[in-house]
């Protein structure tokens, strides 16, 4: 759910803080009084730089030689071209020295902004790539920590966004889920705890006590931002996902409350929601003038009404006839479009290689007019093949860890067991990257 409603991020924080109100003032008969306290960001001014002082010692990053002999060169655009379980192994310094070497900076720059890609209403015309944290992560004793830090890490080969359309990585999680967070006894991802701070599935405990966790949400956006991505979180929306504190949630009572979690997660740096199910949404009233990404959601007039910007639907993406005539029909509307999905995170793996990228190519080229690309959705699994023995949704759903012998530490067996490494899909890989090129 796409939240590019000003081009200059404090500009868009004084937005949502405006429709909170909005939407307090006009319901303020149906709420009871929310005891939950927003604070909103309060870290350091450059957590980029604070990071890399805290994991390297150093105030200026190395060049990095190993990602120049590792680099996919379209144009001016460039990323790693190397196994994800390898990506996986290297450390926060590497990465982040990679993520300089390939954004040509010698330094730490000091202000870093959202990628600035076709105005106020980018979402509508993005290729959303979600990615899960929680499944790259760090395993490690039963515990599970550092995946803002992994996601990084992946991200330096995942093709950024191009001139003319964003690519925005959309992470899985962000908030809390309500039982064995941070650990491998851990909920599925469709619940949430909010107000309780970031997920420990994404934190890094080697920054405990040194850089807070809102920190490190900043430092991985600003990075994101650095390397060309737009970026968005999974929220999910029904009331029986949802917890405040430990404590059941009633749109009711707690709509402030869920405002303020969004509210805050705008403060730290994301450019989208991806609400999980807008097709759930039936009272426009609670949700006004808001952009979100929507699942499920036909090209029809209520959901621009409602402030959401792009969304999914049941369309052909192994047609790309049909994926050009989604887009035609939709040529009118430049606030909100619909489109179409290689996978979503009830992805299964039963596609194979030959249909994914099929669907890529509608996704990425189903269009008469390139001025009408409509917005497209992917998962890692589309881009990086995951192990045989698991799947984009199993992984939504448990705290799985993989192993596969030959490593030495226990997180390094679950990197090598969690994506497939073999000649094929090395290839596919490959065909995706070629696509994207061909894209931008």
């Amino acid at each position: 759910m796409e939240l590019t409603v000003s081009p200059i991020r404090s500009n868009r924080i004084n937005y949502f803080q405006t429709q909170k109100s909005r939407v307090t003032y006009f319901r303020t008969n149906q709420l009871s009084k929310d005891t939950v306290s927003f604070t909103g960001y309060y870290g350091d001014g450059q957590p980029v730089k604070k990071l890399y002082w805290l994991v390297s010692g150093k105030n200026n990053p190395d060049y990095d030689f190993w990602a120049e002999s590792h680099m996919w060169q379209a144009g001016d655009k460039r990323w790693l071209y190397a196994y994800p379980n390898d990506l996986l192994k290297r450390t926060p310094t590497e990465t982040i020295n990679t993520i300089m070497t390939l954004t040509g900076q010698g330094q730490i720059p000091a202000n870093v902004v959202s990628p600035q890609i076709r105005g106020d209403r980018w979402g509508r015309y993005a290729t959303y790539i979600e990615v899960n944290p929680r499944a790259i992560a760090q395993y490690d004793n039963g515990r599970v920590s550092d995946g803002l830090m992994q996601t990084l890490k992946l991200m330096t080969a995942i093709p950024p966004s191009s001139n003319y359309s964003p690519n925005c990585v959309v992470l899985s999680q962000l908030y809390p889920t309500p039982w064995g967070d941070g650990t491998t006894q851990d909920g599925g991802l469709y619940r949430v705890d909010l107000h309780r701070g970031i997920s420990k599935n994404l934190t890094s405990r080697g920054l405990d006590h040194k850089m807070g966790d809102d920190e490190q949400v900043r430092a991985f956006n600003e990075l994101a931002h650095l390397m060309g991505f737009k970026t968005g979180f999974r929220m999910p929306i029904s009331s029986g996902q949802i917890k405040i504190k430990g404590r059941d949630f009633s749109w009711q009572h707690d709509e402030k409350a869920y405002i303020d979690a969004c509210v805050w997660a705008i403060e730290l740096g994301f450019d989208a929601i991806y609400f999980d199910s807008a097709k759930h949404i039936v009272d426009m009233d609670g949700y006004c003038g808001l952009a979100f990404i929507g699942e499920k959601c036909y090209p029809r007039s209520d959901y621009p009404e409602m402030g959401l910007t792009a969304g999914t639907h049941w369309g052909r993406p192994e047609n790309i006839e049909s994926v050009k005539w989604e887009s035609d029909s939709q040529s009118w509307a430049r606030d909100y479009a619909a489109g179409p999905e290689v996978s979503n995170d009830n992805d299964y793996g039963e596609l194979s290689f030959e249909d994914r990228l099929n669907r890529l190519n509608s996704c990425l080229f189903g269009y008469n007019s390139r001025e009408n690309k409509i917005p497209a959705y992917l998962q890692m699994n589309d881009i990086f093949p995951l192990s045989p023995y698991t799947n984009t949704h199993e992984l939504m759903e448990y705290a799985k860890e993989l192993s596969s012998p030959g490593a030495w530490s226990e997180c390094e067996r679950h990197w090598d067991g969690i994506f497939r490494t073999d000649d094929a899909a090395r290839w596919y890989t490959t065909e995706v990257y070629k696509k994207f090129e061909a894209a931008m």
